[in-house]
């Protein structure tokens, strides 16, 4: 076959009028050939670090959505199922997204479950790591979040480490604010990214020590304006990723956007296109062309290098989008599922107590990362209630792999003035996390999940909704246009029931996630994420 139009060649910083051969998925010429067409050829688009599952599609649905915006390939670590259901929830991701034409490169995650103090549907240790990353489909140690236990040379940690360097794999690290001494020790145990800065000074620092940064922008954490100003510098040892897209958001753009954001800031194209297609294939050895000769023919066709509409993206020579139609075809598959919890009470959910001060979580817009407060307790018949009228609001995480008693804890800026949401979507052990405006509210929820076996709902006044998540209780067996309307509708019900996030139900699904500082819920309790230990509600 052959393509004409003007070629991006990225690596050597020309754009020319060209005609590209390709045959049996390789591309066979690349010439310099005068034609009347605008559209420009180059390169797919890679997320350097995604977790699939957020997107709560299954991997052969996020590729129908994804080849639309000019997406080849993803970085993906299947760390979320991995938490839910093991080596066996690795294999699924692997073996679904292979019976589509799309370039899934999966991770081995490193942290299962995520810390000691969550409990998770599953473990896998240093020979689990061994045996993945035996397994060529596992092309990199996925996020090493136990930075502490890099920190302290924890046996188990550093025999993961220690097997990545065996089999001469990239390791990806996670260490959100992490500075000075403590982060060069995690970049001398051979830890080569990090996707969690979320200020310009921390960020370079980690660039300085030799260290490739992320800049991320999902559907919950949004560093771009942050960090983008470095990208000009520091191109070589830069990538774009979303971490975390929910099905809406997939539905409008991917690393696309980025695109398009960094050359409106005046930032040069091929500095721009090097972090988006060339830095994460080259830094994870990925089998994905790069539009030379020989190479894989993945690339795409975009109207102009603006706004980076596609037109049509090439993966292995096969055209799988067309002007706006995907050309993926949508995959029957087997599900697999392990809620194994029963119903509540609402009176599992009081908090006996006369205290006048509780700790409360402060949620923060774009951000992973929350801060501790000190506020007044609302005290009704002996119990710890929400207070609508100064946005501190109860939540609890429910463990969803056993019958236990849910954990209680306070948020603010959720700002629900009635009702409750809540998800099976809880980073990382994925259990049941609800916020409500009352007992009764936040009861209802939490069965409402737990009779689907998994799904994110809301529930107001005057209604219930929910979208089911019957796939290890986080992904959909639905097709992306069906899960990415639904999630949009029960993303406008939590609004208007008060909330004014961004991403609701995305912000909420890391209010458990410890890793992060400063103040999270587990369903063991309330956490210190700097102290990296638990803590008490009542002060």
């Amino acid at each position: 076959m052959k393509l004409q139009g003007n070629i991006v060649d990225i690596q050597n910083k020309r754009i020319f009028k060209g005609e590209i051969s390709f045959k049996d998925g390789k591309v066979v010429s690349i010439q310099e050939k005068e034609h009347n067409i605008n559209h420009y050829i180059l390169p797919g688009f890679v997320d350097a670090h995604i977790h699939i599952e957020s997107s709560m599609l299954v991997p052969s649905e996020f590729a129908r959505l994804a080849v639309k915006h000019g997406m080849v390939a993803t970085v993906s670590d299947p760390h979320e199922i991995a938490n839910v259901l093991g080596v066996e929830g690795v294999e699924f991701m692997i073996a679904n997204g292979k019976r589509v034409p799309f370039k899934f490169n999966f991770g081995a995650p490193s942290c299962v479950p995520a810390t000691i103090f969550e409990s998770a549907g599953a473990v896998i240790d240093s020979d689990g790591i061994k045996v993945l990353l035996e397994n060529p489909d596992i092309k990199y140690l996925a996020e090493m979040m136990n930075y502490p236990g890099v920190l302290f040379d924890d046996d188990e940690v550093m025999k993961k480490i220690a097997w990545a360097k065996h089999y001469n794999k990239p390791i990806d690290g996670h260490a959100p604010g992490l500075r000075g001494d403590d982060v060069t020790k995690y970049i001398q145990a051979g830890i080569s990214t990090d996707h969690e800065c979320f200020t310009y000074e921390e960020a370079l620092e980690k660039l300085e020590k030799g260290m490739k940064i992320l800049i991320r922008e999902g559907s919950a954490a949004k560093n771009f304006d942050a960090l983008i100003d470095l990208l000009p510098e520091h191109f070589e040892n830069m990538m774009f990723c979303s971490d975390d897209k929910h099905p809406d958001d997939l539905l409008l753009h991917h690393i696309n956007n980025l695109c398009a954001r960094a050359i409106a800031k005046g930032i040069d194209i091929f500095k721009v296109l090097q972090a988006a297609c060339i830095n994460p294939v080259k830094h994870y050895n990925l089998d994905v062309g790069l539009l030379k000769e020989n190479d894989f023919a993945d690339f795409i066709v975009v109207e102009d290098l603006i706004n980076f509409k596609t037109v049509q993206t090439y993966i292995n020579g096969e055209l799988v989008f067309d002007k706006g139609t995907s050309l993926i075809r949508p995959i029957a598959f087997e599900n697999l599922n392990n809620f194994n919890c029963n119903t509540k009470e609402i009176a599992d959910f009081r908090f006996e107590s006369t205290s006048k001060k509780i700790r409360v979580i402060e949620a923060l817009e774009g951000q992973l990362v929350t801060n501790e407060r000190i506020a007044s307790a609302s005290v009704l018949n002996g119990n710890l209630i929400s207070n609508t009228e100064n946005d501190i609001l109860k939540m609890a995480v429910v463990n969803r792999y056993q019958n236990q008693k849910p954990a209680i804890a306070f948020i603010k800026n959720f700002g629900l003035k009635e009702g409750a949401i809540a998800s099976s979507v809880g980073h990382d052990s994925h259990n049941i996390i609800v916020v409500g405006v009352s007992d009764e509210a936040i009861c209802k929820a939490v069965n409402l999940l737990i009779k689907h076996k998994g799904g994110i709902c809301a529930i107001s006044n005057l209604e219930e909704r929910i979208v089911s998540l019957p796939v290890a209780g986080i992904m959909s067996d639905q097709d992306g246009e069906t899960i990415g309307k639904q999630y949009a509708e029960l993303d406008a019900m939590a609004k208007e029931m008060g909330s004014s996030f961004y991403a609701p139900y995305m912000t909420l699904s890391f209010m458990a996630l410890l890793v992060i500082p400063s103040l999270k819920l587990s369903d063991k309790g309330l956490f210190n994420g700097t102290d990296f230990k638990f803590t008490s509600l009542e002060v």
